[in-house]
């Protein structure tokens, strides 16, 4: 064989090599790019799913507490020497209840608690839970403030304003107020709840159990928050389970 045959065949093998190392090449590209997109796909769910859980907890928790938990607190438990507390409770709930339609019913709450919860929003509360048809708020937490038991009042003014247009004037509500400390903390493994301990808790449902239809009925110690700023009557001193006799106040309007 001679040289130049030699060479020829030389050639034909490294090139023949070469567009074989460029094909195994393309292959392994293209297999990095489908690896490439299925990551980046990935990164997008993973992100998706991400900020659904966050969007999820919020809705849950109170965004500090919300925080506070991702970044790895594992008890979250706090004292406040001051809050105000609200419960609201539809009258005359369980009768009507047995008569109507579980999802007519269901629907109804709905529609109420979400009235509620923008009311309790617009004036900076923290809605706490829903127990049946009664409601529970607070304000001063968990972000301090001077003029929660103010903010609480107005929200439950409001609330008593703009209940009837809902239920075309059928029902009636109570609500009770009562400003004191509380322990406030995250409880449960699965399913969180940010919630809220302590007589002033206790004291705040009697002022609601114990009040009068149509009307907002605030202990002793929140009538001295209110009175230079709310006209509100002394309704005398009322039997609250646990407690004794209390002084209690029925607030009518705010002062002009």
């Amino acid at each position: 064989m001679n040289v130049r045959v030699r060479s020829a065949l030389k050639l034909k093998y490294e090139i023949d090599e070469r567009k074989k190392r460029e094909h195994d090449l393309d292959i392994l590209n293209g297999r990095l790019e489908d690896t490439l997109r299925d990551l980046a796909n990935k990164h997008v769910q993973l992100t998706s799913e991400r900020e659904r859980s966050e969007k999820l907890l919020l809705n849950i928790l109170p965004a500090p507490i919300a925080m506070r938990l991702k970044d790895g607190e594992k008890i979250i438990a706090d004292q406040f020497d001051e809050v105000t507390v609200l419960f609201v409770d539809i009258a005359n709930f369980t009768p009507l209840a047995s008569t109507i339609s579980p999802v007519d019913l269901v629907d109804m709450l709905n529609g109420i608690f979400s009235l509620f919860d923008s009311i309790v929003e617009k004036h900076g509360l923290e809605k706490i839970k829903t127990m049946g048809d009664a409601y529970m708020a607070v304000g001063g937490l968990p972000i301090q403030s001077r003029d929660h038991a103010e903010a609480v009042a107005n929200a439950a003014l409001d609330i008593l304003d703009e209940f009837p247009k809902l239920t075309n004037h059928c029902r009636q509500l109570r609500i009770g107020i009562h400003t004191g400390p509380v322990v406030a903390g995250v409880i449960g493994k699965n399913k969180f709840i940010y919630d809220l301990w302590g007589d002033t808790v206790n004291i705040a449902s009697r002022m609601q159990s114990q009040g009068q239809s149509d009307s907002i009925q605030v202990s002793a110690k929140t009538y001295e928050y209110l009175k230079d700023k709310f006209e509100l009557k002394p309704r005398g001193e009322i039997e609250i389970k646990g407690k004794g006799t209390m002084q209690t106040y029925i607030m009518m309007c705010r002062t002009c």
